[in-house]
């Protein structure tokens, strides 16, 4: 089989609230194994939602794909590490197997069923800001909100800001698209 070293997006279904556990598990099996380079992402993708409770507005986090997470990992290159990997991720509390129409082997997402699912933006979007840099944030809760770079995640296209809420400075995750510098 030809080396193939590029990283590939899988999916993993999981049983309804162990995501996190899930998510959590297979990243620390990654560190401890030194395997970072194979397992490079697990990715469960979240909504900040507002929902208004007896008068009172009330941001909640929640699960964009329930029961799923995605694993971005090098796969297919070595039979033996495959089906150890493979395994162990399989064998993960929590995790019902890799989505895929061989449960034994799992086929990797296409570009353009990550686009489908809003896991990839398909423009690159170029910014003008930097970590550091004052921005305005142009949608959602935050809209009109003032806020400071504190990441950029190119491949992800989301810059991380941080929002003065309630006296106390909370981290953000918003897409380039959402942001614009002041």
């Amino acid at each position: 089989m030809p080396e193939n070293n590029e990283a590939k997006w899988y999916i993993i279904h999981t049983f309804g609230g162990y995501e996190k556990k899930v998510k959590m598990s297979i990243e620390s099996y990654a560190q401890a194994q030194g395997m970072q380079d194979i397992i490079q992402e697990v990715f469960l993708p979240t909504d900040v939602v507002v929902e208004t409770k007896n008068g009172k507005r009330k941001e909640k986090e929640v699960l964009r794909f329930p029961n799923y997470l995605f694993l971005k990992l090098v796969y297919g290159n070595n039979d033996k590490l495959d089906k150890e990997l493979w395994y162990r991720i399989r064998n993960t509390n929590g995790v019902t197997g890799f989505v895929a129409p061989d449960p034994n082997k799992p086929i990797p997402m296409t570009e353009e069923d990550q686009i489908k699912m809003g896991l990839i933006v398909p423009t690159v979007v170029e910014v003008d800001y930097q970590i550091g840099d004052l921005i305005i944030i142009t949608d959602g809760p935050f809209k009109d909100n003032k806020a400071v770079v504190k990441d950029i995640n190119a491949e992800k296209q989301q810059v991380t800001v941080t929002v003065s809420m309630f006296g106390r400075e909370t981290p953000v995750t918003l897409d380039f698209i959402k942001v614009r510098k002041v």
